[in-house]
């Protein structure tokens, strides 16, 4: 976990005042954009998915849209999980269940294919900030909706002077930096 977090510390940009005044981005482009970071990122990400021994403990990954796609498909692929992308209303062509839900700066509603988690399936959420733990909150109602359990959260950060506990509850986050 300490070669993540001095990757996220050395990759991770703050864009101030984007996309609003108030608000600093965590830019997370050149992250990407860096081979080794990002493989030490997955593979710190990675370690929510697994048990005690080592191996697997899921059967999909679920990332929210945008970034979480970007980091919850190589997270997938090295816990042999399935990857399902939780999209943004009216993106997914099939039959969905829905979930709206308030943001840190606006509301949004978010789907999955009611067929993309299995009654009993066990699910790991991947993003890349849990701010105020609505998104995340959306999402394991999607599961819910499909009759999956959420059994963690992994996020590259966590904004810690934000309320996100009270939207996640008592579900396990693997969290690879907090901001203070």
């Amino acid at each position: 976990m300490a070669d993540a977090r001095a990757a996220l510390g050395r990759l991770v940009r703050d864009v101030p005042d984007f996309p609003e005044p108030g608000v600093v981005f965590k830019d997370i482009t050149p992250l990407l954009a860096d081979p080794a970071g990002l493989a030490t990122v997955v593979a710190g990400l990675a370690t929510a998915g697994r048990d005690a021994g080592g191996g697997p403990c899921v059967d999909k990954v679920l990332g929210m849209e945008a970034r979480g796609f970007l980091l919850g498909t190589p997270v997938a692929l090295s816990l042999g999980a399935g990857f399902v992308p939780v999209r943004k209303a009216g993106k997914l062509p099939g039959e969905t269940h829905a979930v709206s839900y308030d943001l840190e700066y606006g509301s949004a509603t978010l789907e999955v294919h009611r067929d993309a988690v299995a009654p009993g399936e066990r699910v790991l959420l991947v993003d890349d900030v849990l701010a105020t733990g609505g998104t995340a909150r959306a999402t394991a109602d999607l599961v819910a909706a499909c009759g999956g359990e959420v059994v963690g959260i992994a996020v590259l950060m966590d904004l810690a002077f934000l309320p996100w506990r009270e939207n996640v509850g008592e579900v396990p986050v693997t969290s690879l930096v907090s901001v203070g």
